[in-house]
């Protein structure tokens, strides 16, 4: 039930996102950026962690603050001292990512094998 309303919440999400007439600089592109990276990826630790019979809502929602905090830090920091320190923040958090969605699509195998072994034991 937890997976469906997360997945609703994306879906939702990307609708307003795409309809929403925002419009933003150029010099907040990078900000926007490692911001919705790091939401991403708290996103698909949730997700994670559901899987795992893990999740903790407060963790999960410490975890989206600190997580865009310190992305926006890292790339203002770098904008003030001229060095590409939001490369930092995007390596971290596109790492994270794929080891987050290589590690719930094994869950979700190791789930889908485990029910069709199941119901192959209760058809015999």
């Amino acid at each position: 039930m937890m997976a469906l309303i997360i997945i609703v919440s994306i879906v939702i999400g990307v609708i307003v996102g795409i309809n929403a007439p925002f419009l933003f600089s150029g010099s907040m592109s990078i900000y926007i950026s490692v911001v919705i990276l790091a939401i991403i990826d708290s996103l698909l630790g949730a997700c994670r962690a559901y899987l795992e019979n893990k999740f903790d809502s407060a963790i999960f929602i410490s975890g989206i603050f600190a997580n865009a905090l310190l992305a926006t830090l890292l790339a203002f920091i770098g904008d003030n001292l001229g060095l590409p320190l939001y490369y930092a923040a995007l390596f971290v958090f596109g790492t994270r990512l794929f080891e987050n969605v290589s590690i719930i699509r094994r869950l979700l195998f190791k789930r889908y094998r485990l029910k069709r072994q199941d119901s192959n034991k209760a058809g015999k």
